[in-house]
């Protein structure tokens, strides 16, 4: 971890750097030692860490045929795959039901009070919105239930037909679980769209599902819904989770404006209360892709699809029951926070709803002195993306180089120590009190397990987590088409870099990639493009028989299975490893103009653990020798490196200055030579970008995934410099 941005050591990598005399640092070991030596043997017999040790090394997959090609599958679910959680429960609204019979009276979904709302202007002149929040307003699962009923009742007195697809255009928030709960009872599949897309990607959504129906928000209809209308002529009803807008001046003649209350009112009369139970083949909801690499596909998921999915992800966590509580806030249009929010709806855990801008004290819509969602929830379960882990670990770390000189050693030998015991499986209960209690506290201090997926979690960033928050992370591996199950991290196992052995719902085979040179054969692992199969793949694309036929296959034994077009290999003990970076493709294994391949995603992982770096595109061209990059910068960081070079000027000027981007791109190859990156994989020219880029901006995805096409639109002048063509 010793990248050098001026004269700081920042982490990149393992261990952090120790600066301190060496005689005290050997009287610190010598104290550590002799503690180890008194504690050891009373503490090993009492923890379970023999046990601990022996699940993380043990085999947790294996081939069923033998072949090294495979299919691979989970050593507890050799002979059968999974496909229910309890026998019967076969459909959504069962999965439902059978929660509310074992959890009644128990907190289901919570909401924060806002307790006021100002403005707060800062030093550059701009406006920045500030809330303060109260405490958390829960539903039992039986109120939960009771709202769900009534509304898909007062949906179908508003005409909405069983079999016929209803949408949800909405931020993450309780209404959208309730109104999806209404949905799989009354079996209207649900078309969900991300709130981010563009008008054209929601209106292509909507008219190709055909919909009449569409659930909102108030801000959502005003800021993106409203502009499009004209363009989706088959709407008649659009439903407001929140309070109806006043007056809504220039709506299509025809369209009708509900608030959820008034539908829950209808649906409460007796004449109104019939519906029409689905089957587990029946479709549950038509997820429409990111878009990150073009038009959106709507993906066709049935009710055992789901069910399938959830099944597996749930045997991977550890005494998941209802004592448990999970907090939600990414996009639930998202495969990953469904899938996760399905997990805990089954199993009784309360689910409290949060959002990026409010999920810590530190947040940038809370109130300076107020509280975050996290600090009021105290969840235990958390899933994210690698983007919001990532802030984490850089805001941590630049305030360990604020601390005095006593404090950061401190934390440094404590760090250390911590990943030198976890490493070989033992605890640390004496340094999580002391040192890392405050860090932990950040997400409320009750955390005992995180699910990073989306992306890949860089290998620093994973064991910042595992060290500081005192809690497992589990990194996962799967796509909208396999309801996001294909493989979870054990959480005994603290290695990085791999996302785990298969799921029970699951099995991998891999397919040789002839042009990329990846075969099953490759020593010292098996290698090749990842295949999931399973009750968890998808029906295929939504009138798209095209998509559908290079995609999905069915094998002879009628199982469905997936080509995933990303990269893998299998290590002896069953876990797989994602070459380069998932989500990215074959296509994305970019091939330069020597024959090297490049994984774009693999580049960008690296980078970004490097403190200069906000966000980082690698991009490269086939007819080209080189690498280039394009860069958001942190603000900070190179802010006080332009003074340190005397530069001064605008944020823009800072970043359009070329000394600047030749010192970023020196500490840039720095950062690449100690991850480990090849000669030809580091950029060689890289563009500094002053604009963030943020889902609104359009140049990534609500889970943060790059939109490649889009940003090279975006820097194409720049792609022209850098490759000499101006």
């Amino acid at each position: 971890f010793n990248n050098k941005i001026t004269d700081k050591n920042y982490i990149t990598h393992d261990s952090l750097k120790e600066d301190m005399s060496p005689l005290l640092l050997q009287v610190f070991r010598s104290v550590v030692w002799v503690y180890s030596v008194i504690t050891f043997l009373p503490w090993y017999l009492l923890s379970g860490a023999s046990e601990r040790q022996a699940c993380a090394k043990r085999v947790k997959a294996c081939s069923v045929s033998g072949s090294p090609a495979g299919s691979y599958r989970a050593v507890n679910s050799q002979q059968k795959l999974v496909s229910l959680l309890h026998e019967g429960v076969n459909t959504l609204d069962k999965v439902f039901e059978y929660a509310v019979v074992h959890f009644p009276q128990r907190d289901c979904l919570g909401t924060r009070e806002l307790l006021s709302e100002e403005d707060e202007i800062q030093p550059n002149g701009k406006v920045f919105k500030k809330v303060i929040l109260g405490d958390y307003n829960w539903l039992s699962y039986e109120d939960t239930f009771h709202l769900s009923q009534r509304f898909g009742s007062g949906l179908a007195a508003l005409g909405q037909k069983p079999l016929c697809n209803i949408a949800i255009f909405c931020e993450t928030r309780a209404e959208w679980i309730i109104a999806a709960q209404a949905c799989f009872m009354y079996n209207f599949p649900l078309v969900t769209l991300y709130s981010t897309l563009g008008g054209a990607a929601i209106a292509h959504g909507l008219n190709e599902t055909e919909v009449t129906h569409i659930i909102t928000s108030k801000d959502l209809l005003q800021s993106r819904l409203k502009a499009i209308l004209m363009d989706v002529p088959r709407l008649k009803h659009i439903i407001v989770v929140d309070k109806k807008p006043k007056s809504l001046p220039d709506l299509p003649r025809g369209i009708m404006v509900h608030n959820v209350a008034a539908v829950q009112e209808l649906g409460a009369k007796p004449e109104n209360s019939k519906s029409k139970q689905p089957v587990p083949s029946d479709i549950a909801v038509i997820m429409y892709t990111s878009g990150s690499t073009g038009i959106p596909k709507g993906v066709m998921i049935s009710h055992s699809n789901i069910i399938a999915g959830i099944t597996g992800m749930a045997e991977r966590i550890p005494n998941l029951n209802e004592n448990d509580t999970y907090i939600g806030y990414l996009p639930l249009a998202h495969v990953l926070e469904l899938s996760a929010e399905l997990v805990c709806v089954s199993h009784g855990c309360r689910i409290g709803y949060s959002s990026p801008q409010t999920l810590a004290d530190q947040s940038s819509k809370i109130k300076k002195g107020s509280k975050g969602d996290t600090s009021m929830l105290r969840p235990t379960l958390m899933a994210a993306v690698p983007e919001i882990m990532d802030r984490i670990y850089k805001n941590v770390m630049t305030k360990v180089e604020e601390m005095s000189s006593v404090q950061k050693t401190l934390f440094v030998l404590a760090y250390n120590y911590k990943m030198e015991q976890i490493s070989k499986g033992y605890s640390t209960p004496l340094c999580d009190r002391l040192v890392f209690k405050k860090v932990r506290s950040l997400l409320g201090g009750s955390m005992r397990v995180l699910l990073s997926g989306g992306a890949p979690l860089s290998a620093a960033t994973q064991r910042f987590m595992n060290i500081c928050f005192c809690c497992p992370v589990g990194q996962g591996y799967g796509l909208t088409e396999t309801c996001g199950a294909g493989t979870i991290s054990d959480l005994a196992d603290y290695s990085t870099g791999r996302v785990g052995a298969p799921l029970v719902c699951s099995e991998i085979m891999l397919k040789d990639w002839e042009e990329g040179g990846y075969f099953s054969t490759d020593k010292p692992n098996p290698r090749g493009e990842i295949l999931i199969g399973g009750p968890n793949v998808t029906m295929g694309y939504y009138k798209n028989e095209q998509k559908n036929r290079e995609d999905f296959f069915v094998d002879v034994n009628g199982q469905r299975w997936f080509c995933t077009g990303d990269i893998g290999e299998f290590h002896p003990d069953g876990c797989l490893k994602i070459i380069g970076c998932y989500h990215n493709r074959k296509k994305d294994l970019v091939k330069l103009q020597a024959g090297e391949y490049v994984s774009l995603g693999k580049v960008e992982a690296v980078l970004k653990n490097c403190p200069l770096i906000d966000n980082i595109c690698a991009y490269a061209n086939s007819e080209e020798s080189y690498v280039i990059g394009f860069v958001v910068p942190n603000q900070k960081q190179l802010t006080g490196l332009s003074e340190q070079k005397g530069i001064r000027g605008s944020w823009e000027e800072i970043c359009n200055h070329a000394e600047m981007e030749k010192e970023v791109l020196r500490i840039i190859t720095d950062a690449a030579i100690t991850g480990k990156l090849e000669r030809f994989e580091i950029p060689k020219k890289i563009r500094l970008s002053a604009e963030p880029w943020t889902p609104e901006t359009g140049l990534v995805t609500d889970a943060f995934k790059l939109k490649r096409k889009e940003l090279k639109t975006h820097y194409q002048d720049d792609i022209e410099r850098m490759y000499g063509g101006k």
